[in-house]
């Protein structure tokens, strides 16, 4: 038997040698089956280095996105001109790994792989790129529990992108697809597929921060506002990776309101 294999594989030799097409259609036909093994084994590495490649594109996102100009406080030195302004950073991103979430129960939470260590802090903003996703609560060293905005605690200021008319948004349970929004006077201009963004007044989220869409439009005879149905932009039941808000200017800001309450 390997006497035979040996014999066959010498007259292959020798056909292909003394035959030029059978010889060019040989060595084509190995060219195409070796690249296709090479394609097969080059995707199948960059398969196995996805979650690498996620985490490096979530760092370079978060450095990104803390040097736009949304990130920064404008600090004016006069009213009258923009050419002596100068921007202070107001807020940093902070990249983390999702490693427990749920989205099925009435109050639902998130816990986050980073913590104090790295300089997370209760009462900071959590989203994807797609939308937002709570506020940190409890910190340790490394980690940190999230409120989701699929909490019956949580209250988000959200606005009407194209007029800036706000209100609260909140989660009353049931689909993890969306929310309600409230205290939207009647007498505003809205359809159906408006958008709704974060506002800044609470201190814990950057302005324009992407909620969601207008899913639904109803009013209660008597009532002088809209309640509104928001379908999240983000798919809250499937993030893995997600940003974290430091607002630097936030105890300054609290600090300067709590006393002008205590005032009153």
């Amino acid at each position: 038997m390997f006497l035979f294999i040996i014999l066959e594989g010498y007259c292959l030799y020798l056909f292909f040698s003394h035959n030029h097409y059978q010889k060019a259609a040989f060595i084509s036909s190995s060219n195409h089956f070796v690249g296709n093994i090479l394609t097969t084994a080059n995707n199948a590495q960059e398969y196995f280095h996805l979650k690498e490649t996620n985490e490096n594109l979530s760092i370079e996102n978060a450095l990104l996105r803390s040097q736009l100009k949304d990130a920064y406080n404008v600090v004016s030195t006069k009213e009258t001109t923009v050419k002596d302004t100068v921007y202070k950073v107001q807020y940093k991103y902070i990249t983390a790994k999702i490693i427990n979430n749920s989205v099925n129960r009435r109050n639902n939470y998130l816990t986050l792989n980073i913590g104090s260590d790295n300089g997370i802090k209760p009462e900071m903003a959590v989203f994807t790129s797609t939308g937002i996703v709570g506020i940190t609560k409890d910190v340790s060293p490394h980690y940190t529990s999230v409120l989701s905005v699929l909490n019956k605690d949580a209250r988000i200021s959200a606005k009407v992108k194209k007029n800036g008319y706000y209100g609260s948004l909140f989660w009353e349970g049931g689909d993890h697809r969306f929310a309600t929004l409230a205290d939207i006077p009647t007498h505003v201009p809205l359809k159906i597929g408006d958008t709704i963004t974060t506002n800044s007044y609470s201190a814990i989220f950057p302005d324009n921060l992407m909620i969601g869409t207008i899913n639904k439009i109803s009013t209660k005879p008597g009532e002088n506002f809209y309640t509104l149905t928001i379908k999240f932009s983000a798919n809250l039941k499937n993030i893995t990776y997600v940003y974290v808000i430091n607002n630097l200017l936030k105890d300054e800001q609290k600090e300067l309101e709590e006393r002008s309450q205590n005032d009153k």
